[in-house]
Parts: C-alpha cells; sequence; structure tokens
C-alpha cells in the first residue's frame, strides 16, 4: 500500500477529508521550502503538493505563475526539487508529496531516470498537467514501476470516455479541475461540482480532490462534504507573494490558513 493509499484509508476510517496544500518548491527562496512543507504539516495537511517551476505553466493562473518566476529566478531545477523532498524525508517519513508541474522538464531528464530518483527522494506521487492519459502509458510504466502514483486531471468538460480512460491511468486519487479556466480564476458552484463527481464515481473508486478555485476556510469546508480531498494552492502563494520582502511572515500566515482550513473542514 503506498503511502497516498494509505493516508486516504485512514482518514476515511475517521470520517475526514484530505487537506492537500499547494505551493511552488524554491519560491520564494529555496531555503525556505522545505520549512514551509513542515509548517503545512504542522498545520493540518494530510498530503502536500510541490509545484515543479516551469516557465511556461499554462494551467496555472497569474498567481501561482508569478511563483514560478520567483523560482526561477533562484535557478531551481527538478533536480533542486527532488533534493527538497529528500532533506522533507530526513524528518518526516509517513507525509505524501505530489510532485505537480508540466512534462518538459521529465522529459529532458527521462522518465526512466525521473522515476528512479524521484522514488529514492520520497516522492509518493507525480502529476504532470499537460501530459494526457492517451500519451501517457511509458510515463505511467516508469512512475508505477517504482511504487509511484500517476495522478491525473479530470474537467468539467470530460466526457464518460475520457473519465473512463483516466480512471485507468491514474492511481492514488483523481484531481478533479472544479472550473473552467486557470488556478484561482473564478466561484465554484457546489451544485455542479457535486454531480460531476458523481459521473467520475461511476467509473473509479479512486478517491476524488477538488481544486482550482478553493480560497477559504469556508469553501474548504463546503467541498470537504463532497470531496474526499480538498486542495487549495493560489490562496497560500498568494499569501507568499503578499510578503516577499517579510519572509518571516511567511511560515506563521501559511500556518494559519491551513490550520482554519483543517478546523472547518472537519466542523463539516
Amino acid at each position: 500500500m503506498s503511502r497516498i493509499e494509505r493516508t486516504f484509508a485512514e482518514l476515511k476510517k475517521q470520517g475526514r477529508t484530505a487537506l492537500i496544500p499547494f505551493i511552488t518548491a524554491g519560491d520564494p527562496h529555496p531555503e525556505q521550502t522545505v520549512p514551509l512543507m513542515h509548517a503545512l504539516v504542522e498545520a493540518g495537511a494530510d498530503l502536500l503538493e510541490l509545484g515543479v517551476p516551469f516557465s511556461d505553466p499554462m494551467a496555472d493562473g497569474p498567481v501561482i505563475q508569478r511563483a514560478s518566476e520567483r523560482a526561477l529566478a533562484h535557478h531551481v531545477s527538478l533536480h533542486d526539487v527532488l533534493e527538497m523532498v529528500r532533506r522533507f524525508r530526513e524528518e518526516n517519513s509517513h507525509t505524501p508529496v505530489i510532485l505537480m508541474g508540466y512534462l518538459n522538464p521529465v522529459e529532458v531528464m527521462g522518465y526512466e531516470d525521473f522515476a528512479t530518483a524521484a522514488a529514492e527522494a520520497g516522492v509518493d506521487g507525480v502529476l504532470t498537467v499537460d501530459m494526457p492519459p492517451e500519451e501517457s502509458h511509458d510515463l505511467v510504466q516508469a512512475l508505477r514501476s517504482h511504487a509511484l502514483d500517476p495522478i491525473f486531471l479530470a474537467a468539467p468538460t470530460s466526457n464518460r470516455q475520457r473519465l473512463e480512460m483516466i480512471a485507468r491511468a491514474a492511481s492514488g486519487f483523481i484531481y478533479y479541475v472544479s472550473l473552467k479556466g486557470v488556478t484561482g480564476a473564478a466561484n465554484l458552484v457546489v451544485d455542479e461540482v457535486a454531480r460531476k463527481l458523481a459521473e467520475i464515481r461511476e467509473v473509479t473508486d479512486l478517491p476524488l480532490g477538488v481544486g482550482f478555485g478553493i480560497k477559504d476556510a469556508e469553501m474548504a469546508a463546503t467541498m470537504s462534504r463532497i470531496a474526499d480531498a480538498v486542495v487549495v494552492g493560489s490562496a497560500l502563494v498568494g499569501i507568499i507573494e503578499e510578503n516577499v520582502k517579510e519572509p518571516d511572515k511567511i511560515r506563521e500566515k501559511l500556518h494559519g490558513l491551513v490550520h482554519e482550513m483543517r478546523v472547518a473542514m472537519d466542523q463539516a
């Protein structure tokens, strides 16, 4: 049983929904990433999603795009991100870590070399935003050969045939993009999300995470009633951006928002 599978199984027994915060590796500075990862866990995160900086993050809104730019200004590479995970694992052996990014850096490293290095570093799952399931066979095979979960996105526009294809390729969980647009773009319509999650559950038993629009504790609590996981990214990255010149405040403020979400979700 993978760390991701075990975490979801334990949460299900407890009747709780997973909270998955996202930050971009290397933002605002490479030396802050690992301490921030620990702070997120302390605040109540069940899994962590770590963004791999990329020069053209086309699925991301302006907030996360600028996070990539800040990280790339420090020359943060995929190798650096894997080293950050390895350092995180020195103190935390139980919290799953998912890398979220784009295919190009993985292609450059090579699927097999990437999967080997990711597994050795302590990565649990990989979400490559621009890798469609119909072209994913070689990458999925490499990941699974090293006990890494390939995680795929499902969208409001995904039809039944495509959902079945995603379900066959994915493991760990499926990430439902809860709105049409980029990260942090708009307000969610809860009934529409609930209907789509029910449709996805007809084709898979995998846990379903919801992201791309969860901005506060109230929305996190609302989504926790219908999803197996709540993913929050832009709201946290926005805090980092607002406090770039006062980095000592970042940890406290990230901890505060994630803790608020955790409490609200548990109460829901």
